[in-house]
């Protein structure tokens, strides 16, 4: 089994584990280079945790497009509110982008999705990304955390993925959430370290108060034994890491980074080339 498991974010449904892991390794390998530990992986004890294809309709193939979504596809509840939650982030990172409440922004739901749609479009963070893309990403999070079925075969492919020698669990983005609730439901296993990446774990609503197993008292259960190093990094403008220290959440023992991504903050191989990423993989391997 591999010794460091990978767990990518949403929107990979197009991909697979191979292609995922030709950009994920050399970032991850960057990552340790900066952190002094050069050659301290080799590829065959990388592996990727791949569950994007949870996420394809029934009858279509890996190669199909995704479907043609738009403003009046996002739901009333929660998919809105987290739409609503990036559009505050991404106002206060970034100067360009109009900011909710202001003239032309009010009015009913519609008005607001479509009206934060434009608006994300204007973000640096979001640039390039289509909006039918934008709301199959909101999407994917919202059926991760209300469709148990779907829930149970994304954690299904990581507890698969996590084996007896597995040291690291580094994930990016949603996938961290899905590492965090597979990592609760393998007691006893001897994963040495949880990498997060652009976490979305400690959003108190839309998020945290829907882990499985429930938080208790306003605190999340650790997600392994007293050996296990929890590293959370997140870039400051990471609209998705709405909550960039995870400590209030999960407590004292997570160590928390803010680091740089430049314009692509919430990119997964910026983050994996970080050396406060490399730093917390070698510890575990050594």
């Amino acid at each position: 089994m591999a010794r460091i498991v990978c767990v990518h974010g949403v929107g990979k449904q197009q991909l697979g584990e191979e292609q995922l892991l030709k950009e994920w390794l050399p970032a991850l390998r960057d990552g340790l280079t900066r952190a002094g530990e050069p050659g301290a992986v080799n590829g065959g004890e990388v592996a990727m945790a791949y569950y994007g294809d949870v996420f394809l309709p029934p009858g279509r193939t890996l190669s199909a497009a995704d479907p043609y979504l738009t403003a009046a596809d996002v739901g009333d509840g929660w998919e809105a509110e987290l739409l609503m939650a990036w559009w505050a982030a991404a106002a206060e990172a970034e100067p360009q982008v109009m900011a909710p409440g202001t003239a032309g922004t009010m009015g009913g739901v519609p008005v607001r999705v479509q009206t934060a749609l434009l608006a994300l479009s204007q973000s640096r963070f979001f640039a390039g990304l289509a909006e039918r893309a934008l709301v199959l990403d909101l999407r994917q999070v919202r059926r991760y955390l209300m469709e148990a079925e779907v829930r149970d075969a994304v954690t299904d492919r990581v507890k698969r993925a996590v084996g007896p020698d597995t040291r690291v669990v580094v994930a990016h983005s949603l996938g961290t959430v899905a590492a965090y609730e597979a990592l609760c439901a393998l007691p006893g296993h001897g994963v040495r370290a949880l990498v997060t990446l652009g976490s979305p774990l400690g959003i108190r609503h839309l998020v945290f108060d829907r882990l499985v197993p429930s938080p208790a008292d306003g605190v999340g259960t650790w997600p392994g034994g007293a050996g296990l190093a929890w590293t959370n990094v997140a870039d400051a403008r990471d609209v998705v890491a709405l909550a960039k220290d995870l400590r209030p959440r999960f407590g004292d023992g997570v160590v928390c980074h803010l680091v740089p991504n430049g314009s692509h903050a919430h990119d997964a191989t910026h983050y994996l080339g970080k050396a406060e990423t490399g730093r917390a993989i070698a510890a575990a391997l050594r």
